[in-house]
């Protein structure tokens, strides 16, 4: 198949594209960078023609409220559309786990638009709902600093490798639309103060951490299991002392 790659050069998008191409398919790997810009829609049309599959793996470069809703809602709008006269049968997005249920951040209401227009339009979709990436930890550290010590919810955690969301991102790509949403997470739960605290101390970084019943994740209040995916999800295979032990050497 023809499948185009929409952040096709980030962290999870080279990763999708090594896989793609690997197994055979004509992949477009699509950014700014190459010409290809889903806020003002130049390139969107050239990059479709003749593409089954669109995949969308792109973040917003600022989270201040209007700025990541304007971009999330422009650009699939926008993505859609192109589709839509290219005739793609299978647009998937990633996106993340719990996102419903935290509408009063910014942030998530922003991708709750997104899934909203995927959904409500008429091309087949698929949407995976991913816990959070290992290689994420110390921004959430540092979006968590409250002075010297890092404050965060009392809650439970599942995060995952992004090879395996890489993984499980080019499975859905490759089958059949399933017109909802597909579940993955990592394959252990932590507290989620413990696991913020073990990764800063990997990279000798001292800061205290603490489970605070008043912090808000990503600015929205959680509980206990937010952040945990479902029993039905996939879950990945890479433990998180795995990881942590193969990307320090």
């Amino acid at each position: 198949m023809k499948i185009v790659v929409i952040g096709g050069t980030g962290l999870i998008g080279s990763k999708v594209v090594t896989r793609l191409e690997d197994h055979g398919h004509e992949v477009v790997a699509a950014s700014p960078a190459s010409g290809v810009n889903t806020l003002t829609g130049e390139g969107l049309a050239d990059a479709m023609r003749g593409a089954s599959v669109v995949v969308d793996l792109s973040n917003s470069p600022s989270f201040a409220d209007a700025a990541v809703l304007e971009f999330f809602e422009t650009s699939t709008r926008n993505q859609l559309a192109a589709e839509a006269a290219a005739g793609v049968t299978h647009h998937v997005a990633l996106s993340v786990v719990g996102t419903q249920d935290l509408a009063e951040s910014g942030y998530f209401r922003a991708k709750i638009a997104q899934e909203d227009l995927i959904t409500g339009s008429p091309i087949p979709y698929s949407i995976v709902h991913a816990t959070q990436f290992f290689e994420f930890l110390p921004a959430l550290a540092d979006m968590h600093l409250v002075s010297d010590t890092v404050r965060v919810p009392d809650a439970q955690f599942q995060p995952m490798a992004s090879d395996d969301v890489a993984d499980a991102v080019t499975r859905v790509v490759e089958g059949a639309p399933v017109n909802g949403i597909v579940e993955v997470g990592g394959p252990e739960a932590f507290p989620l103060e413990d696991l913020i605290r073990r990764d800063l101390e990997r990279h000798g970084d001292a800061r205290a951490v603490v489970a605070d019943p008043d912090a808000k994740y990503s600015g929205a209040r959680i509980e206990e299991h937010t952040l945990i995916p479902g029993p039905d999800a996939t879950l990945g295979t890479v433990r998180y002392d795995d990881w942590a032990h193969a990307t320090t050497r």
